[in-house]
This record gives structure tokens, sequence and C-alpha cells, in this order.
């Protein structure tokens, strides 16, 4: 039978996390400059009368080739705890039945914050469901409070963030969890280059968090949150946000070698020995900056900031790519929005 109705729903992903580390519960306070990017996440729900469906609630997963019924009073998630404990807290109307499928064309564990752009995307459309829809904003959070209070998971703010809004940010967080966020709007010449100078590559293996994060945690814990090793990283964020104002590629490069120095500063190997080959190609070929995306550590992703040369970057990339058989460049472009909910009629 077909659906009744079909809702839609796609986020961006975040890269270039200049100030990361710092929109946590240890850093109690923080600045972070992101960036929202696509390929984005999608997801759409077939919604579908009660009595036509013999299972009420299906997920599909498409990038793990996974398809289950899910029994929304079960109090233990197993296959995909975030996607499960998203719709038990958002809840389905009990005279509907829904197929939901998610999809996203970046790898899992890419470093991008892609877990929390597919619970954006999720409680995005979920909220379509309920009476009273939930803005961008309350999404993000309600995302952030699925992964921190129910789940019990290490979890900033700035993927639920850039997820919601999109484009170019710049996050302050008073107190944690609550911040303000800017949208940093530039003239489209700069908009342009960004887009045009920005790579982002992956190694070929999952970031997984490790022990390594929790000592990380554990000495910023103990160190307070205005120690030197965080304040560092709040101000990499500004210089980033300045920079990009003003149109200046080479000040927003420098600011995110800065940035990935400090987070080796927190620890050594938060930078894997992967990630430095590649840098050491990207200088090679004149890039202006680079980074580790997210927490850092093994696997996961990098964003180069390529220099003025397009032929420049195509044969850095080439070079890269050489370097391992693994390594993977991304193909993005800049988001103009964040979250985005609409609903069709299958007739139509």
């Amino acid at each position: 039978m077909s659906p009744e109705r079909i809702i839609n729903s796609v986020a961006p992903i975040r890269i270039c996390d200049n100030g990361g580390w710092t929109d946590t519960w240890f850093a109690e306070h923080g600045k972070i400059f992101n960036i929202g990017v696509y390929p984005y996440v999608e997801v759409q729900i077939e919604v579908h009368p009660r009595e036509e469906r013999h299972e009420r609630i299906v997920l599909v997963a498409e990038n793990y080739g996974d398809r289950y019924a899910i029994d929304k009073d079960k109090k233990e998630w197993i296959k995909h705890p975030l996607l499960e404990a998203a719709i038990q807290r958002m809840g389905i109307p009990e005279d509907s039945a829904v197929l939901i499928s998610i999809f996203s064309e970046v790898p899992a564990g890419c470093s991008t914050g892609t877990s929390a752009s597919v619970s954006v995307a999720l409680i995005g459309a979920l909220s379509e469901l309920t009476p009273t829809k939930l803005t961008p904003v309350e999404v993000a959070y309600r995302a952030h409070e699925i992964e921190t209070n129910i789940l019990h998971q290490q979890s900033g703010i700035q993927d639920q963030l850039c997820a919601a809004y999109g484009g170019v940010n710049y996050i302050q967080m008073d107190k944690y969890p609550h911040a303000s966020v800017s949208s940093i709007r530039v003239p489209d010449s700069v908009w342009w280059e960004l887009e045009r100078r920005l790579c982002l590559v992956y190694l070929g293996k999952p970031h997984v968090s490790s022990e390594i994060h929790e000592r990380v945690i554990k000495e910023l814990e103990d160190r307070g949150p205005e120690n030197r090793k965080i304040d560092n990283l709040r101000k990499t964020a500004e210089k980033a946000k300045d920079a990009i104002y003003c149109g200046d590629f080479v000040a927003l490069g420098k600011s995110m070698i800065e940035n990935n120095e400090h987070q080796r500063a927190l620890h050594s190997s938060l930078i894997c020995s992967e990630a430095d080959q590649i840098f050491e190609v990207a200088k090679r070929f004149g890039a202006s900056g680079w980074k580790v995306n997210g927490a850092g550590g093994e696997g996961g992703s990098i964003t180069i900031l390529s220099g003025p040369l397009m032929p420049q970057k195509r044969e850095m990339i080439k070079a890269i790519e050489s370097l391992n058989s693994s390594f993977r460049n991304i193909p993005i472009y800049l988001s103009r929005f964040g979250l985005r909910v609409w609903s069709q009629s299958p007739d139509r």
C-alpha cells in the first residue's frame, strides 16, 4: 500500500571545528567556529494508517544494510541506540505506522558530526508527526539531550547546532549547554572562494572514541575551565571568525593549523601519523591550512584549506590519495541552509 504521507528531512555535516573541545561540560564555556557542508544526511518517513501495516515502526539504516522493527516501549537499544532512543523520545502517533529510512554519503565515523546530523534530521522529521513542531534550535537541543541524558555519552553542543543552522557559524557557549549561534554572512565572492578551497579527506577508517579521549577529558576536568590548553582552543575560534569576515584565507588557514597544534598539545595521539603525512603533502602543494576534524585520534577525517591555484588543489588531492589506497577525497560544498523538513503527498 502507498503511504498517505511522506516526510523528508536533510541536515548538513560539520567540518573545520576550530575551538572544538570547548563546547563541553568540562570546559563550561566555549567558543567554536565551524562550517556546515553537504553531502547531507537524508531521512524519509513513510506514514501509513496503523491498520495497513503489520509492524508499526520499521527502521532502515541504509548505510549498514539494516532493516528491522522497533518496539518503542523497549528500554534498551542495541543495533542503533541513537536512532532508537530518538524514536522513543519523540514518539509515533498511535494511529500511524511508519517506515523510517536514513542514508548518508559520508562514511560512518568520519569525525564530521555525522551522528549528530542524523539525530537532528531524524528528530526534525519525527517532529512533523507531533502537535507542536520543534524549531531547528529546539531540535538541536533535543538531539543533544538524547545523546547525553538518555544514552549517557560524551557530547559537546557544536555538532547538533551546526546541523540545525548550516552555513558558517560562530558559537558562543556562555554556560554549558546554553549557547548563541551567529551565522557568519560574507559576500558571495568570499563564500565561493571558501567553497572552492576546502577539502575533506577521509583517512579510510572510522574514528572511534577511545581511552585516549577519556584520559584527555579527565585531565581537562582536573585542570578546570580556565586552563591554558582550553583557552588556546577558544582563541582559534575567534581568529577563524575574524579571518572569514575579512576574507583573509591565509589567516583562516593559520588559525586552523594553530587549532590543530593546540589539539596535539592535549595529547599527542589526537593527531595520528596518517594525518601528519597528509599535512606534509598539503604544505608541499601550498595549502593555507589544515586540521583534524572532531576530537581527533585514529581514523576519521581532516579539513584542508588549499591555496589560491586550482591546479595545485587537484594535484594535492591526487598526491594525498596516492599515499594510501584508503585515503579518499570527499567532494563537499557549503550548506546555505541547516535542517530542512518538508512533506509531500505520494500522489503528486
